[in-house]
């Protein structure tokens, strides 16, 4: 199992068959060609993780990522939010899936970190890279947000910042995220509900009213298309 794989099944949520594969998870977390230390951490991510009881990994994976948009995984959300945009840059990425050769669910959202990772680890690795470069600045956000909220899962987005071999100054978005207000709390998740409920007939508004939470329900079921 390539890193970008390992990464994206564990960036994901965690589904009760996560457990099943605890030694193939394992061994792909002591894989040789990681650094020594990088080895040791993912080994004791693993290890902790299915060490945990499945219901409260599932209830720590929404409360991380599924709770305010700050630490969404859809990477489009960081860059355009709710607006158009954001509708064409979606089609633009099936369309390069589509042209790899890489067919995605009908439920999937095509931004979705962990399908990326499923998409890019299938690609040449000087493309790979790039890509996550593109996006580094947004990793680099995450990761550092993860650390503010103590969560292990920052060594996940860590780890894809140097596989880019890109300089990121992490430091920097330590420091912004440590200025940033929450945006998972009760009040302000109330608050955000409260603006944007939805509206019918002449009141309802012209852009996405999609609520701010996102639905778990998208496993990484995309898959190469066989010819």
């Amino acid at each position: 199992m390539s890193l970008l794989k390992l990464v994206g099944v564990l960036l994901d949520y965690p589904r009760d068959e996560l457990w099943q594969h605890r030694e193939e998870l394992l061994a792909a977390a002591a894989d040789p060609a990681l650094p020594r230390h990088r080895r040791a951490d993912l080994v004791r991510f693993v290890g902790e993780l299915l060490d945990s009881d499945p219901l409260q990994a599932q209830e720590a994976w929404l409360s991380l990522f599924d709770r305010g948009r700050s630490m969404s995984l859809l990477l489009f959300e960081h860059i355009h939010g709710e607006s158009r945009d954001r509708g064409q840059a979606m089609v633009d990425l099936i369309e390069a899936y589509r042209k790899n050769g890489f067919q995605l669910d009908a439920r999937e959202l095509p931004d979705y970190l962990p399908l990326v990772l499923e998409y890019l680890q299938q690609r040449p690795v000087e493309e790979a890279r790039d890509w996550l470069h593109h996006v580094g600045h947004i990793v680099a956000l995450l990761a550092a947000r993860a650390e503010q909220r103590r969560s292990p899962h920052a060594l996940l987005f860590q780890l894809l910042l140097e596989y880019t071999d890109g300089k990121f100054n992490l430091e920097v978005m330590r420091q912004r995220a440590a200025q940033e207000p929450r945006d998972d709390t009760p009040e302000v998740m109330d608050k955000v509900w409260e603006e944007e409920a939805i509206r019918f007939g002449a009141e309802a508004p012209d852009e996405n009213c999609a609520p701010p939470t996102r639905s778990p329900a998208r496993p990484a079921a995309a898959r190469q298309v066989q010819p």
